[in-house]
């Protein structure tokens, strides 16, 4: 699993901060999450919920509203509006980037956004809330007692959770002037409700109301006795876990698309993390993304195959694939093939055909052959294995050729 830091642009043309969870490997498909009210992307249940699910084979981004955490804007000029706008431009950025997002997840304000921002994004299939208010104006009661000096000088300074934000009358009327349930009502794809029954920030009666609202199908679960802002790593993870299930049905692996979906400069591209360790690498083919990596003992994380382990395997799917192609082209009754390989530098005493100073790269391989044939058609598959494509590759004096790529805009 690899963490990114990512910015992205927003329709204002301020800079959004966010974080990209990617799978290690079995990519199910691609979310969005929104945080809760004055919340961020580093906090505990945005955090730990889209690891969890990246941990599950959910792609997610996670990323801080307009005027929030590392992103761009004044906070006090925002509003649910705003956070809706966010939100359809993450979806946006994401598909730009070759990533389509079919799940939308939202914590409390976040939830309700979700619901809202879902109306126009098409093609979202599914949308989750996390203790979400059914009306946005529900958050005033956070700070109810501030409501008259916001309405009467336009703005005022108030402290939630411990730090201080401007709000303005602006956001009292957006909050006011947004109709969750409506959009719920209108939403015309499966909604997940979750809440805790003992939330003291937004009541259950919450939940009821979006889900008495929205449109079948629809589901409702109890997160027992975790808080508004799930702040155990427990409630965390069994909110991931249930996300995942129940998504399931409505996020089928990514098919591939007729055209291969360009990498920036060609059809491979491999770009460092900066996240889990100095060797860590993102592996770009298409729509196909997993991690490089280097052992532990060389001062990496372990956390994919290493180059040489990726070089092996690339003669390993080669070899099987060519076999196949042989029998089925002999109507041959294989079942199936398994490669095992072996990888070392070795001196050139120790190769047949090499010269005396050489020290050469030797790929050893065995081939395990299922099914009902002979032995003549068993040795012929072996010989067949040397024509491999890549395994000619290998034997051949490639060359490589390297050039600076321009700078990234």
């Amino acid at each position: 699993m690899a963490s990114e830091k990512v910015t992205f642009p927003n329709r204002n043309g301020l800079s959004l901060s966010g974080v990209l969870e990617t799978p290690a490997d079995n990519l199910r498909g691609w979310a969005v999450f929104a945080h809760c009210f004055t919340c961020s992307k580093t906090g505990l249940a945005a955090s730990r919920i889209t690891r969890s699910l990246a941990s599950r084979g959910i792609g997610i981004l996670r990323f801080d509203f307009t005027g929030l955490g590392e992103s761009d804007g004044d906070f006090s000029g925002t509003g649910f509006s705003t956070n809706v706008q966010d939100l359809i431009d993450a979806v946006a950025w994401m598909s730009d980037e070759g990533r389509p997002v079919t799940l939308m997840i939202g914590h409390s304000l976040g939830g309700a956004a979700s619901v809202v921002a879902a109306n126009q994004l098409p093609d979202v299939k599914a949308v989750v809330t996390l203790g979400a208010p059914s009306d946005a104006d529900r958050v005033i009661n956070q700070f109810s007692d501030h409501v008259p000096d916001i309405e009467a000088k336009g703005e005022k300074q108030v402290d939630l959770a411990g730090r201080p934000f401007v709000l303005r009358k602006s956001f009292l009327e957006d909050v006011r002037g947004a109709n969750v349930r409506e959009a719920a009502a209108n939403l015309k794809r499966p909604l997940l409700v979750m809440h805790s029954p003992i939330d003291e920030t937004v009541s259950i009666d919450n939940a009821t109301n979006l889900f008495l609202a929205a449109k079948h199908p629809k589901s409702f679960v109890s997160l027992d006795q975790a808080d508004h802002l799930i702040t155990k790593r427990d409630d965390a993870d069994y909110a991931a876990g249930v996300i995942a299930g129940w998504a399931s049905s409505y996020m089928a692996h990514p098919e591939p698309p007729k055209t291969p979906l360009s990498t920036g400069h060609g059809e491979v591209t491999v770009r460092e993390t900066r996240q889990a360790g100095p060797y860590q690498n993102e592996v770009i083919i298409g729509p196909r993304r997993f991690l490089s990596d280097e052992p532990v003992s060389v001062g990496g994380n372990d956390s994919g195959p290493d180059p040489y382990a990726l070089v092996t395997a690339g003669l390993g799917a080669c070899t099987s694939m060519t076999l196949r192609m042989y029998a089925a082209r002999k109507k041959w009754p294989l079942d199936r093939v398994t490669v095992h390989l072996f990888h070392n530098k070795v001196h050139s005493e120790d190769c047949i055909d090499c010269k005396p100073t050489d020290r050469i790269d030797l790929f050893t391989r065995e081939i395990e052959i299922e099914g009902d044939l002979d032995a003549e058609q068993r040795q012929k598959l072996v010989e067949i294995a040397d024509k491999c494509p890549v395994h000619r590759t290998l034997e051949r004096d490639a060359q490589v050729e390297t050039r600076l790529a321009p700078n990234p805009a």
